[in-house]
């Protein structure tokens, strides 16, 4: 069900204040359901069109085209795809759009490049020119996300009106930058170390206290970074919000945390096992040293750790896909939109081995028709739940789509930076 958020004062004049307030409202600050009259629900249903062997011509010739321009051609290989996914993604029976310009996302993806390469060759002169390259690109990578999400939602479209991200640089800075911390603190103490091929053992404990904390912020982490998506959404006079707190996130994450510790507890026993099956092999056979002998064995463990590989990354990764996916969209709602996910654990599993098991014995080439069948299992799973006639938001609104457009070219130029 989808939880609308409170009505909030409009301003006459200047932004709105969108931003969630840090406690619940009191009590004589009624909820828009509880304020207003009930209005009618308009449910969009969310169709995916598209086929694998249509995606499989597009994907095989940007690999070709990527490989052959040695990543230049990254850009437009993108836009095609979203191109391509956008425009089969129906929402009420109505396809999404994407317009961007490859030539100013080439700029993005350069300029992330630069970075990287500048970060790389920075920290083989001395940890402190490491150190500092950290640290500019902590400084600079915020700004580009919002940059990014900005360029994104700018050029997309549903029924002419294009989307919006309002999310500020300051906000991006402040769900960002935590993540920055923990790698900021190894590579900051390597500046201390006068070996680093043999550091000292303070070193090593404050590694091992660092990536402890940060596996217990993660869900914290992720909740920051979601909310800072998902609460700067906006389509017309419509913003979103995220209504949920990061306890939820720490829910999701526990429940998959004990499904993959189930999981190794599953490859433990399979590997047992082997080991007493080859025992017992080399026992019968009397000759565990032969050729034949050492074939069954490898072929067996071959076996073994396939498996084991299965039972660590095909359930918890679907698990998380579904109950994340439900939590995130089934809490964002804007004033008068809102969405429904409800996506299924087993479907989905079951469509995730039936894409690992076809692409390894395809050599990979089955990709664009996992990709394919993964996207219409996931958007089918949604639908929008709207207490306005979509028509009438369009028709009034409408007239804003060149100042949406005009975001494309904001801060940073409105670099998209791959993500």
């Amino acid at each position: 069900m989808v939880e609308w958020p409170a009505q909030r004062e409009r301003r006459p004049t200047g932004k709105q204040n969108m931003n969630l307030p840090a406690a619940d409202p009191a009590p004589s600050t009624q909820p828009w359901r509880e304020s207003e009259p009930e209005a009618p629900e308009h449910r969009l249903a969310i169709r995916f069109t598209g086929s694998g062997s249509e995606y499989f011509r597009i994907w095989i010739v940007n690999l070709l085209l990527t490989l052959v321009t040695l990543g230049l051609y990254l850009p437009w290989a993108k836009v095609r795809r979203l191109r391509y996914f956008y425009g089969n993604t129906q929402v009420g029976g109505h396809p999404l759009g994407f317009h961007a310009n490859p030539w100013r996302m080439l700029r993005g993806y350069l300029l992330v490049a630069l970075m990287l390469v500048l970060y790389s060759v920075a920290g083989h002169f001395s940890p402190t020119a490491g150190f500092a390259a950290f640290v500019i690109v902590a400084a600079i990578w915020p700004a580009l996300l919002k940059a990014s999400l900005q360029f994104r939602l700018a050029n997309t479209s549903w029924r002419g009106l294009r989307f919006r991200f309002r999310g500020s640089v300051r906000d991006a800075y402040m769900a960002l930058l935590p993540w920055f911390v923990p790698g900021g603190l190894i590579v900051g103490s390597l500046v201390a170390v006068p070996d680093q091929e043999h550091p000292p053992v303070w070193y090593g404990f404050l590694t091992l206290g660092v990536i402890g904390t940060l596996f217990c912020l993660v869900p914290w982490l992720w909740w920051k970074l979601k909310k800072y998506q998902h609460d700067h959404y906006a389509y017309g006079p419509e913003q979103t919000q995220l209504r949920t707190g990061p306890g939820s996130f720490y829910g999701v994450f526990a429940e998959t945390l004990g499904i993959g510790a189930a999981g190794g507890t599953v490859v433990v026993l399979i590997a047992v096992v082997l080991v007493f099956g080859v025992t017992a092999l080399g026992v019968f056979s009397g000759d565990a040293g032969s050729r034949p002998g050492k074939a069954v064995a490898f072929a067996i463990g071959l076996l073994g750790f396939l498996v084991a590989m299965l039972a660590m990354q095909l359930v918890p990764r679907p698990y998380f896909t579904a109950r994340m996916q439900n939590l995130l969209w089934s809490r964002t709602a804007s004033h008068s939109v809102g969405f429904e996910s409800r996506l299924r654990f087993w479907p989905l599993f079951g469509l995730t081995l039936k894409n690992w098991l076809l692409m390894v014995l395809t050599l990979g080439l089955y990709w664009p028709f996992a990709a394919v069948a993964m996207q219409r299992m996931r958007m089918e799973a949604m639908q929008v739940v709207a207490r306005i006639d979509p028509q009438t938001l369009v028709d009034a609104h409408g007239a804003s789509e060149g100042d949406a457009a005009g975001d494309a070219a904001g801060d940073l130029f409105g670099l998209d930076i791959g993500l």
